[in-house]
């Protein structure tokens, strides 16, 4: 399938980093508003000149190839806890069912039991982590696949709070001149997931049989998320009309999307929007290609109370939530997913 190569044919809005500097100028002001507007109306934006080299992409996919074509027996050495929370180590195809707001075990059985998430995954988090340690193949397996991850990680934390928590703090005139976000994600409470979803028959697909991902919502602050060239995300319509838009792969751009914690956090001025992952057409060969994507979830530290942000809020435009701490809202979410 042939996509567009450039920001300006999708209907999602692209956000331009390239003028930002430290966040203290009025260009800085500017794609601030540009991204608060990108995240009330649409949930979702692509961000261009992030900093993060394609050429560090590139080769951060070419490590997740790497891993995910070991053996099964190797990969399950370094095999995800048990506990859904502590979102380490590899799951293997069918081990992870995503769904949406649902926590009743019964209901969760049942959706269990229907075509699983057909996909495997490794995830690691930050290297010095007190309550998550990360869980890691042995280097003889991989040489050098710790490290390149561990950088990938480090890359992506950099534009966040460099760039990304002050565009988001700008755009939402919060106090403290850009400052006032990263204040709450000092410790790096950060996911990095490496995602390849096998080639499978076209035929099982069409069938229900087999499903990428579901319709979801992300859990966290926000995510950035890398694509390969197979495509395959999809993202509500605005409208909200349950249609679905593609966010196709454009090289050197970053898929952003906002979680549930900062729509929560923002008390829904900002739009936590369905997405999910279809399988590409049959291109006549009879088999669905495998995808590879890995996505950047951010998260508060653990201890703060997200409770209604200042400006999004007042008589007219009452608190929705109740306050709960990012540690508990965030691990309600993991444990419904194993």
């Amino acid at each position: 399938m042939q996509f567009p190569n450039t920001t300006q044919d999708s209907p999602l809005p692209s956000i331009d980093f390239a003028n930002f500097g430290d966040g203290t100028s009025p260009e800085a002001l500017e794609i601030g508003k540009k991204l608060f507007e990108a995240c009330r109306d649409f949930g979702f934006a692509y961000l261009l000149n992030t900093g993060i080299p394609q050429s560090h992409v590139d080769d951060m996919f070419a490590w997740s190839k790497k891993f995910f074509d070991l053996p099964p027996d190797v990969k399950k050495l370094a095999p995800h806890p048990k506990e859904g929370w502590k979102h380490r180590g590899y799951s293997a195809v069918g081990v992870e069912q995503v769904s949406q707001m649902v926590f009743d075990p019964t209901e969760l059985a049942a959706i269990r039991q229907r075509a699983p998430d057909f996909k495997e995954s490794f995830d690691m988090g930050p290297t010095e982590n007190a309550r998550i340690d990360n869980v890691w193949l042995s280097d003889s397996y991989l040489p050098g696949f710790r490290g390149a991850t561990i950088s990938f990680f480090d890359a992506c934390r950099t534009f966040q709070m460099r760039k990304l928590m002050r565009a988001l703090s700008l755009g939402l005139e919060l106090p403290g001149n850009g400052d006032f976000l990263e204040k709450y994600h000092q410790e790096g409470e950060n996911q990095l997931r490496l995602l390849h979803y096998p080639a499978a028959p076209a035929e099982v697909f069409a069938q229900g049989q087999k499903g990428r991902i579901g319709a979801h919502t992300d859990f966290g602050t926000a995510t950035l998320l890398f694509q390969d060239h197979v495509g395959g995300l999809e993202v509500e319509s605005p409208s909200g009309s349950g249609q679905f838009i593609a966010a196709f792969p454009i090289p050197g751009a970053v898929v952003f999307n906002i979680g549930d914690c900062l729509m929560r956090w923002s008390n829904d001025t900002l739009k936590s929007t369905l997405h999910r992952v279809c399988a590409p057409p049959d291109d006549g060969t009879g088999m669905v290609k495998e995808r590879y994507s890995i996505p950047f979830f951010m998260s508060a530290d653990s201890d703060v109370l997200i409770d209604c942000l200042p400006g999004c809020w007042d008589e007219s435009r009452p608190k929705k939530y109740e306050p709960v701490t990012a540690r508990a809202y965030i691990d309600m979410r993991l444990n419904a997913t194993y």
